[in-house]
């Protein structure tokens, strides 16, 4: 592998004045019949079904996580020296059985954010609604400190989830640099969500820093809206040394293409004190840049919104409560030492008059025996009696290394995993031979209607379920 995979690995873990609303139809490939085909939910297999006919799912992993303790990056790293970073790879006890196309998916899980969305009249409260389901995107990293498998070139992965009233499909579309494409949709044809995600990764010594690259666009069909926005960076602390744990920081900047609205996000860094741990400031304004509300919280519990006066008149009395005392600096470690975690201030102080826009969901009281998984992580690569005759072979659920780790066979996932790599090494050597460009199967390159750069597009078609021309990558 060579380094910025490895570091892709570790983490994973986008003009303001066009108010024209026009749609393209390169991202509205709706199939009205392949919906109505498929509302049934009949490719999940024969699950068991609750009795008001929604179908369970797992709610825990077949086998608990594997210790890490016995493993250390440091240790690999400094049997290297020398080699090049390429040569590098990492233990699969580092990792978490699923694969990078399933952690994405994880987006979906607050779904529910954009119904409520679609349910407002007020482009305000759709403001609002969708800066919820922004943060709340990247909720799910908190403390999910195992790195996702890389998929592999042409890997794939779906979800139909009649519960949540969405479907998605995505796709590997590129190995260097890695690029992740995914399309979804609402069941009943009210929203399109569609991004490619690839992350410009950093290392700095102790930790690991990775920078979004890639739109994130969210279409509200009834509204005539289009929304767009890049996610927060994450930085992994402590990767050679001490206990990992995350943070997200920078400027999230939602764009709202039809009226000109923005919600401008702050996820600030922890600070030398820590006081500013997992925090978000930050405010809607109009096209004429008039501020019309005011959002607070933090990313890994909750999120408020109050408006600007409020807001204001709060913060000068608290500026008047006189003067606070300051907190004692923690002593600066050395460079060799661990960057321990700050300690977690108080709860996110509520300021009268806000509304709650989103918290968090409890995780399942086995999340720590589960690679931190939510309950809907835990679901994701599920297998299910009958899907493998109806999924997609390039489908991240038919993975054996992945499958092996999951049922906790460490050894054989490890087996698998190499064989998987090298086995798209020997393709990609082959192409090369015989001059042969990979083709895509589900998206296209092509151009970002809203923010007119570079994107990955769905070409539709996925749901017809015609997989005779995938490749073989397992």
């Amino acid at each position: 592998m060579n380094s910025e995979e490895e570091f892709y690995d570790a983490v994973t873990g986008f003009d303001s004045d066009n108010s024209s609303g026009e749609f393209s139809e390169a991202v509205h490939k709706v199939d009205v019949d392949d919906h109505q085909s498929n509302r049934t939910g009949k490719h999940n297999g024969d699950g068991p079904v609750q009795e008001n006919g929604i179908k369970k799912h797992r709610t825990s992993l077949p086998a608990p996580m594997f210790t890490r303790s016995d493993f250390s990056v440091w240790s690999i790293l400094k049997k290297c020296i020398g080699l090049e970073l390429s040569k590098i790879t990492m233990p699969i006890a580092f990792n978490e059985p699923l694969s990078f196309l399933q952690r994405i998916t994880e987006y979906m899980e607050h779904t529910y954010l954009i119904n409520k969305a679609n349910c407002h009249s007020n482009p305000l409260e759709r403001m609002q609604a969708v800066a919820a389901f922004a943060v709340s995107a990247v909720a799910s990293q908190w403390e999910r400190t195992g790195k996702p498998f890389n998929p592999l070139l042409g890997e794939t992965y779906e979800l139909i989830r009649d519960d949540l009233g969405f479907r998605l499909i995505s796709e590997q579309v590129s190995h260097h640099p890695p690029i992740s494409a995914f399309y979804s949709e609402g069941l009943n044809q009210d929203f399109i969500f569609h991004g490619s995600i690839y992350p410009k990764l950093k290392f700095w010594g102790k930790s690991v820093e990775a920078e979004p690259r890639g739109t994130i666009t969210l279409e509200l069909i009834k509204h005539r809206e289009a929304y767009t926005w890049t996610n927060p960076t994450c930085c992994v602390h402590n990767v050679i040394i001490g206990k990992l744990w995350i943070e997200q920081y920078g400027t999230v900047e939602i764009i709202n293409h039809s009226t000109g609205d923005k919600c401008i996000l702050n996820f600030k860094p922890c600070g030398l004190f820590g006081k500013e741990l997992h925090r978000i400031e930050g405010y809607i304004q109009d096209k004429n840049k008039k501020k019309l509300s005011v959002i607070y919280g933090k990313w890994t519990e909750c999120l408020w919104c109050i408006d600007p006066y409020s807001y204001e008149n709060y913060k000068k009395n608290e500026r008047k409560g006189g003067d606070q005392k300051k907190p004692k600096p923690r002593d600066e470690p050395e460079n060799d030492e661990a960057d321990d975690m700050p300690e977690i201030q108080e709860t996110v102080q509520v300021i009268p008059g806000s509304k709650l826009l989103w918290r968090i969901s409890s995780r399942p009281s086995n999340s720590s025996q589960m690679y931190n998984f939510t309950s809907f992580a835990v679901t994701l690569n599920e297998l299910e009696k009958g899907m493998e005759d109806i999924l997609a072979p390039t489908d991240c659920r038919l993975r054996p290394d992945i499958r092996h780790m999951e049922n906790g066979e460490i050894d054989q996932a490890s087996k698998e995993k190499e064989r998987l790599e090298e086995k798209q090494r020997a393709a990609r050597k082959d192409r090369a031979k015989e001059e042969i460009d990979w083709r895509t199967r589900w998206f296209y390159q092509g151009t970002n209607p809203y923010t007119r750069t570079a994107d990955w597009l769905y070409s539709g078609g996925y749901f017809d379920r015609n997989f005779f021309d995938c490749p073989d990558i397992y």
